[in-house]
């Protein structure tokens, strides 16, 4: 009656979700597309529940027109992805929900995580729960879950892992690891070039996420010393949300088996009482270990765009120490943000730390 009632009034009586999915799984089966969009621009406009997202998340493989129901579907996909945002937060609800809720959140460029590394984690944790047989845990692994895990942005270590986790087939493991290093050796202007490239497709292996833990490139050398060079890129915009007293950190990275991290804040110069750009250098674990570094922080600069060093020290660490200089280009703060700035470089900061055991 109520298809009827819209097909001679373009009007429905009924006001529930329940009703609406009725109608419009009725107006499907004839056929009346019309009355299918109708049904779903009303459904878009009710408060969404993560029940009711993940059943209209069903609906394309459920009706012949999934094209009516598609913006109905891409509301469900967003509801989830920002409900479930903070991974970390409701990591136990999520466990539970099925494939099609996991792909929608993990789709998502706003996750807040510390680093793809979690997500990482997560999807082995989700896989494990869901999909106990091996065989079928690859399976989904391998062809519906491993094109939401943006590989490129893991650290070295945990892609290292990742080559040899039974949960993943071989050959897919090689490939995604092989082109996540790929990335990796690519200039800066390149990756900015693919991510772009890949913005616009549903496959966004190459765009980064918005992570508490910023990535690095890190190059190793173990001899004369064992030392490595690491490098920063922050873009304009995380620079500015920095004022007037935030930080960022960088990823771990590795000396000597010790994990160490770059912070850049926005400090108060103690001396001329102005806002400032500061960049420190801490290690990771605490604890008795001590041992020497020398360390030199660079930036890249206008109008060579060469890297230019701008201090350099020797510092002994102890576990969760940090040393750094709280006004890293010894100018204020609205001068290293100013449109003429010399240090964004297509807006991005391009910095360098190189840490040699001493």
């Amino acid at each position: 009656m109520e298809l009827l009632n819209f097909m001679y009034s373009n009007t429905l009586s009924t006001t529930s979700a329940t009703g609406l999915l009725d109608v419009l799984m009725a107006a499907d089966k004839f056929e009346v597309a019309s009355c299918m969009r109708y049904c779903s621009r009303l459904l878009r406009s009710k408060d969404m529940t993560p029940d009711s997202a993940l059943l209209y998340l069903e609906l394309p493989s459920s009706v012949l027109m999934a094209e009516a129901v598609q913006p109905l579907t891409d509301a469900a996909k967003q509801y989830l992805a920002g409900r479930y945002k903070d991974i970390t937060k409701f990591q136990e609800e999520m466990i539970t929900l099925p494939l099609a809720g996991i792909e929608a959140i993990l789709s998502s460029d706003d996750l807040q995580v510390a680093s793809e590394d979690a997500v990482y984690d997560f999807v082995l944790k989700w896989a494990r729960a869901q999909y106990l047989q091996l065989e079928e845990r690859r399976e989904i692994l391998g062809s519906r879950l491993a094109r939401f895990i943006r590989f490129p942005y893991m650290t070295c270590r945990k892609l290292k892992k990742v080559l040899t986790c039974s949960d993943f087939d071989h050959d897919v493991s090689s490939k995604l690891v092989l082109e996540a290093l790929f990335f990796k050796a690519e200039a800066p202007h390149r990756q900015r070039t693919l991510a772009a490239e890949e913005a616009a497709t549903l496959n966004r292996r190459f765009v980064e996420r918005a992570y508490k833990y910023r990535p690095v490139k890190v190059v190793e050398f173990e001899l004369p010393r064992q030392q490595c060079v690491v490098y920063l890129d922050l873009k304009r915009e995380e620079c500015a949300n920095l004022f007037p007293s935030g930080r960022v950190y960088s990823q771990a990275f590795y000396l000597g088996g010790q994990g160490f991290f770059l912070s850049a804040h926005c400090n108060m110069d103690q001396q001329s009482s102005f806002h400032c750009f500061g960049l420190f250098l801490g290690m990771q674990e605490k604890g008795s270990v001590c041992f020497a570094v020398d360390y030199e922080f660079a930036s890249r600069v206008k109008p060579t765009e060469e890297f230019v060093s701008k201090y350099k020290g020797n510092y002994k660490f102890t576990g969760g120490k940090a040393v750094g200089y709280r006004n890293l280009f010894a100018i204020p703060w609205t001068s290293f943000m100013a449109e003429d700035s010399l240090y964004f470089i297509n807006g991005v900061l391009h910095l360098r730390a190189e840490l040699t055991i001493s």
